[in-house]
C-alpha cells in the first residue's frame, strides 16, 4: 500500500504537458463530486477556470511554487502546488490540497 492512498487530503499530479499522470483516493473522490470528473490520462489544466488555467500554465513553462486558500461551502483549505523534481529534471506540478481550520495560528520562530 502507498502512503499516499489514506492521505487525508487530495494528491494530484500532472506531467510537463498539464496531463494528470497520479491522483491518490482523496483526489478521485474530490473530482468524481465536480463536474470535471477528472482521471488520470485528462489535462488538469482544462478543469481549471481563469485567472487559475493561466497560473498552471505559467507554472508548467516557469517551475515555480504557488500556495493559498480556499473556502467552499463552509470549508476552509489550503492548496499549495510545488515543481515535481526528479532526478534534477523538472517533471510536473504536484497539488496537494487539504482541509485546514477556519482560523490558523501564526508562530514565529528562530
Amino acid at each position: 500500500m502507498n502512503w499516499t492512498d489514506e492521505f487525508t487530503g487530495a494528491i494530484t499530479v500532472c506531467d510537463r504537458e498539464g496531463i494528470v499522470v497520479y491522483m491518490n483516493e482523496r483526489s478521485k473522490m474530490q473530482f468524481a463530486k465536480s463536474d470535471e470528473g477528472l482521471v488520470v490520462g485528462k489535462s488538469l489544466i482544462e478543469c481549471h477556470p481563469e485567472p487559475a488555467r493561466s497560473l498552471l500554465k505559467k507554472m508548467l513553462a516557469d517551475p515555480s511554487p504557488n500556495s493559498y486558500t480556499i473556502e467552499k461551502k463552509g470549508i476552509h483549505k489550503m492548496i499549495h502546488q510545488t515543481p515535481w523534481i526528479e532526478n534534477g529534471e523538472f517533471r510536473g506540478v504536484v497539488e496537494l490540497s487539504y482541509e485546514i481550520p477556519g482560523q490558523l495560528p501564526h508562530n514565529i520562530r528562530g
